[in-house]
């Protein structure tokens, strides 16, 4: 089973149906090419929402359906069996369908969690190996899991160091506010929930995704086939995704109106939301292809997934990273 990335503002949106795709032609004959890509509600996700509102991509003769799915897990198989052509997943989804055997690759990063995952503790435990021997609050399997991981890793401690709890993000400032658990994982609004527990003296971040750039990307995926068959509609999504990049940097408030509509908060509350994430223009894409032990590429976040989810058996063996990715589009792009 793919591993489920439940991620904060991500919700559950109606109308998921099946566009037709047109043949790929001049955009000056023809209607507009068309691509369905699977979606989750995610702040990181506002350039995508802002090329859309804007039709951003009508100028690379490119039409993008969103179909937005309520539960990640089942967007790499909507992929397979051609559901949709192509999907945004977090990077670890990514890896485990490829150790499976599906020709799942990543065509360009999205964005990279900055802080929106985080470690929280109530403020007597001031560092990470203060979590020995106590109970800790997270999602096995998920991104909450990999930054665990990360950070008891690179101070020399492993989950054997501590008391798992197995628990749903959500269900963390709950377990937290009750007292029963000292240190939890979790995502916004979560986070920012339990700081404000007891008037905000009561627990504080020990760790946060701030402190591993790239363990938690989020990603443009696309099968094999589907690249081999529609370059030109791909190379297209990534034209109109820095076209949206680029407005919402040059018009921070439309930008934050327009993806306030689609997370279904107020524009003050989508600006907060996207803090926690990085959303990675055009020219810094190419590091993540790049090999490296860095967090920030594949291979290095890879090695890190690829060992928590062989050790729990959701595959055998890690695949080859060079596998997972094309970085010809990127690479067309920048030159």
């Amino acid at each position: 089973m793919t591993v489920a990335m439940l991620r904060c503002f991500r919700k559950t949106l109606l109308g998921i149906g099946l566009a037709s795709v047109s043949a790929i032609a001049p955009v000056a004959t023809q209607a507009a090419e068309t691509l369905k890509i699977g979606t989750v509600v995610w702040a990181g996700y506002g350039p995508f929402y802002v090329a859309d509102e804007l039709d951003l991509y009508k100028d690379h003769g490119l039409d993008v359906d969103l179909q937005f799915f309520n539960d990640p897990a089942l967007i790499p198989s909507a992929i397979a069996s051609r559901a949709v052509d192509g999907g945004m997943l977090t990077y670890d989804q990514v890896v485990g369908s490829v150790a499976k055997g599906l020709k799942h690759r990543v065509v360009m990063p999205i964005d990279f969690s900055n802080g929106g995952d985080a470690i929280v503790a109530e403020k007597s435990i001031t560092s990470i190996a203060d979590f020995k021997g106590k109970p800790v609050g997270y999602n096995p399997l998920s991104p909450s899991d990999f930054l665990l991981a990360y950070a008891l890793q690179t101070n020399g401690m492993t989950e054997k160091d501590i008391r798992p709890v197995n628990m749903t993000p959500e269900g963390i400032p709950g377990a937290m506010a009750s007292g029963s658990l000292p240190i939890g994982v979790t995502y916004e609004p979560n986070v920012s929930q339990i700081l404000g527990m007891g008037n905000g003296e009561k627990y504080h971040v020990v760790y946060s995704s701030k402190d591993a750039p790239g363990l938690i990307t989020d990603v443009l995926v696309f099968d094999q086939s589907m690249i081999e068959k529609r370059p030109e509609a791909i190379k297209a999504m990534i034209q109109g995704y820095q076209a949206g990049l680029e407005y919402m940097q040059a018009n921070p408030d439309e930008s934050a109106r327009i993806i306030a509509k689609v997370l279904g908060v107020m524009p003050e509350e989508a600006v907060e939301q996207m803090e926690g994430a990085y959303n990675l223009p055009l020219d810094e894409m190419a590091k993540s292809f790049e090999q490296s032990d860095d967090t920030t590429s594949f291979f290095g976040s890879g090695a890190v997934i690829a060992d928590i989810l062989v050790k729990n058996q959701q595959i055998q063996a890690a695949p080859d990273f060079a596998d997972t990715f094309d970085a010809s589009f990127v690479e067309a792009l920048t030159e």
